[in-house]
Parts: C-alpha cells; structure tokens; sequence
C-alpha cells in the first residue's frame, strides 16, 4: 500500500498518541472524522499498523534496570534455533529477541528491577538452553528511547 503524506501525517501523529480523537486528528490531518477512520482502517488491514499499545514507565513498575544480552549459539542448527527462540518468547522480562550479523548471534533486551533480577532472568535463560557465551551490558543513562519510526 502506497501512502500519500496524509497518511504520512496520520501514522505520525497516532505514533505519538494512537487515543488522539478522530476528530482531533481529522483536525490536524485535514480530513474529516470518518476520512480519517477509513484511512486508519485501510491502513491496518494493509499491515502497516500493527497493534495499538500503551507505553508504560519502567522504573514505576520496578523495571528500571534495562539490560542487553549479547548470545553466541551453541549450534547453528534449526533445532537449536527453533529451541532458543521458543525459549525467549516464554520469558516476560525479555522484550526483544534479534537475530544478528557479525561476531555475536541474537541480541536481547530485558527489563528487570535490579542486578537480583538480571541473575533470576539469566538462570533462566540458561536453563530453557545451552548457549555458547553469553555477556550482558546494563543501560546506565538513556538518551533517545521512542517507538516512533521516522516518516
């Protein structure tokens, strides 16, 4: 699907605030209320907009510490990889898993409370399966964090 710059406008604004009204957003976009909602709505079953979430604040929740984990395999087989990614998806401190090129495999992203709960997360993580190296480095400052995707 092709978008023209009022969907460009649309996706923009609903990456900032996806509860902004339809005729708020009808608004700012130039379009009226349904306009907007029919766009919306072609837009999503195009794929273009996933889901709608809310964001929340990590450190409020006693989240605050965000770790990355950087993964070398044990093997490079199907079965280990099929094995590691079904183990990723059943940990919820984890919130991305990626497949990565260069010296190291996957890198992950995990919000825990504290260095107790990267231990708790790391065992079990090594416990689901083997891996061959796993190091881990801990966000001391963060300076840009947005969903936002640029348009």
């Amino acid at each position: 699907m092709g978008q023209d710059e009022i969907d460009r406008k649309i996706l923009r604004q609903l990456q900032r605030d996806c509860d902004v009204s339809l005729d708020t957003l009808g608004h700012d976009v130039g379009l009226s209320r349904n306009a907007c909602w029919r766009r919306i709505k072609q837009m999503q079953e195009a794929g273009l907009i996933r889901k709608r979430v809310a964001l929340l604040e990590a450190q409020k929740l006693d989240l605050g510490l965000t770790v990355y984990i950087q993964v070398r395999a044990e093997k490079h087989t199907a079965t280990w990889s099929e094995a590691f990614a079904r183990a990723m998806r059943a940990i919820p401190e984890i919130t991305g898993v990626f497949r990565m090129s260069g010296d190291l495999d996957y890198l992950i992203r995990a919000h825990v409370s504290d260095m107790t709960g990267y231990d708790r997360l790391y065992q079990k993580m090594i416990a689901d399966v083997s891996m061959a190296d796993v190091s881990a480095s801990f966000v001391m400052e963060s300076i840009k964090d947005t969903t936002e995707l640029p348009l």
